[in-house]
């Protein structure tokens, strides 16, 4: 017993070490790829709500205030909205924190980047806090997300179009034949995978014997948006090229199969309400992953580049050296609507 309980306390010192030795290395480096972290981990901990803390929501009673049963269903996305408020809570905090900070010699600028421990505890403060918070609050973030996830939408085909932009320019300033005719056939596949994309989604989504003309048009859209973005990449006033609306071609597909198969499973023309399952499952982790390379993209980019959202320059050594403008309130909002998306595939799921 004695001997267990020396290990015991060995192995809880050991850990406190280490967590000390990470957050003194995550003071010492930039402090993006911590708070993508810290979003990534409030993705992991909202999927394990949905799956675990059903029983224990039935039993607190300023959540449970209903005197009919509710299905599981209602109990799961309580979870992961409270789980997104806190998460979203905490980099509303920092934001408001950093507004008005230009250059490392403001002394916010040490709790941006060190601090680790403190901002891990209150991190985990806040989402516990939000078990607390009474149902009329989370309705009225759920309401508030809908419109979010909307606009995240948006915000990531910025983020594609920016990172297929610099790749298809990586490429071309090669001025080497194998990088042409790579470009040619990354945009000839992206464009098969479309078009084959949308021929599944009229099997799937337009069954034959139903009417089903909500989702026909949604799926030609897709189609006619692709043909659009070619076009007006192909003129000559925009200057622009077929790769990288190529890859927004195949993205908008990816939306269509995602908005469709989000209608409920009774619904005539859901031809893939017997696998809803397994497809839910397959569309949310793909979702989830977009979402946290959305959110790391745009962190990284938002802090190194000079073309997406930074300043044009850079002063020399000897004078105080620049950050990122509004550092933590642009990742806000990028987390803020990345959240209110992971809500809508989560939605979408428990259906």
């Amino acid at each position: 017993m004695w001997c267990a309980s020396c290990l015991a306390s060995a192995c809880a010192g050991c850990t406190c070490n280490l967590c000390a030795s990470a957050a003194s290395a995550i003071s010492r480096r930039s402090a993006r790829l911590a708070y993508c972290g810290l979003f990534a981990a409030s993705l992991v901990l909202s999927f394990l709500m949905r799956q675990f803390a059903t029983p224990l929501l039935k039993q607190i009673p300023w959540i449970n205030t209903f005197d009919y049963t509710q299905p599981d269903e209602w109990f799961q996305m309580n979870a992961v909205l409270r789980v997104s408020l806190g998460n979203f809570l905490f980099f509303a905090i920092f934001a408001l924190m950093m507004i008005g900070v230009k250059d490392q010699n403001d002394r916010r600028d040490a709790w941006h980047h060190g601090g680790w421990i403190a901002k891990i505890v209150i991190w985990v403060v806040l989402i516990v806090l939000m078990l607390c918070v009474p149902n009329i609050v989370i309705t009225i973030y759920e309401i508030l997300s809908k419109f979010g996830s909307g606009l995240f939408l948006l915000v990531q085909v910025v983020m594609l179009l920016d990172f297929t932009n610099n790749w298809n320019d990586s490429w071309v300033e090669k001025d080497e034949q194998k990088w042409e005719i790579a470009l040619l056939v990354v945009t000839v596949v992206c464009y098969l995978s479309t078009f084959a994309f949308s021929g599944l989604l009229f099997m799937w989504f337009n069954p034959s014997g139903q009417d089903c003309g909500l989702n026909v048009f949604f799926i030609t859209m897709t189609i006619i948006l692709a043909f659009a973005f070619a076009i007006i990449a192909l003129h000559p006033q925009v200057n622009g090229s077929v790769m990288p609306a190529s890859v927004i071609s195949v993205y908008c597909a990816y939306l269509c199969y995602t908005s469709l198969s989000s209608e409920p499973d009774d619904y005539a023309c859901n031809g893939i309400h017997r696998h809803s399952k397994q497809v839910s499952m397959s569309a949310l982790i793909l979702g989830m992953l977009t979402t946290v390379l959305s959110v790391v993209y745009s962190a990284v980019r938002a802090g190194s580049s000079t073309t997406f959202l930074s300043p044009p320059s850079s002063p020399r050594s000897g004078k105080s050296l620049p950050i990122t403008r509004y550092p933590v309130g642009i990742r806000v909002l990028a987390v803020y609507l990345a959240n209110q998306q992971w809500n809508r595939n989560q939605k979408s799921f428990t259906r």
